[in-house]
């Protein structure tokens, strides 16, 4: 392998290693739901993070779309604001409604994601953004679920929880 290549596989594992989060976990899970707890340093400042977090359709992986294209996501800042995508042939999916914004601090969203929106169970999901040192940024993340499932939320929990964790690294990557 020659210098270059060697080189940009480093560059892209190094990037791959800052991105990941420092803690990820499903921090409970029970009859009723689960909830999972991510945490990650982002080299954005608070305001960066803010104007990207509001953006899935930059950071969100479109191989966990309906329409397998991010492009087609988008996130209303308003009160009871979707976060939807565009399907063809002029359909749609809200994923969840806004339920608060502080612009560079905090955003707080309710509905549930991928299979969760099919088995008619509610979830919170929290975004909340500390600044840290040297520009950064803490994100810390929370995603909390209940309602019912026949098969019970174990195996559901750590599904959810590698698809939101990918999807955070995306988020605070640089």
């Amino acid at each position: 392998m020659s210098a270059k290549p060697l080189l940009v596989a480093i560059g892209s594992l190094a990037a791959l290693l800052a991105a990941a989060p420092a803690t990820a976990a499903v921090a409970a899970v029970g009859a009723a739901g689960f909830s999972l707890h991510i945490e990650i340093d982002s080299a954005r400042e608070p305001a960066a993070l803010w104007a990207r977090t509001v953006r899935p359709q930059d950071w969100w992986d479109s191989g966990h779309t309906y329409s397998n294209d991010a492009r087609n996501l988008s996130l209303a800042l308003i009160p009871g604001g979707c976060w939807c995508e565009a399907l063809p042939g002029g359909g749609f999916v809200r994923h969840m409604e806004v339920a608060y914004a502080a612009p560079g601090k905090a955003l707080r969203l309710i509905g549930g994601l991928g299979p969760l929106q099919g088995m008619g169970v509610s979830g919170t999901l929290s975004f909340v953004m500390r600044p840290a040192a040297a520009g950064h940024t803490l994100l810390v993340v929370d995603y909390v679920v209940s309602g019912f499932a026949a098969k019970g939320f174990d195996e559901l929990a750590k599904g959810v929880d590698a698809v939101l964790s990918e999807q955070i690294g995306r988020l605070a990557a640089p």
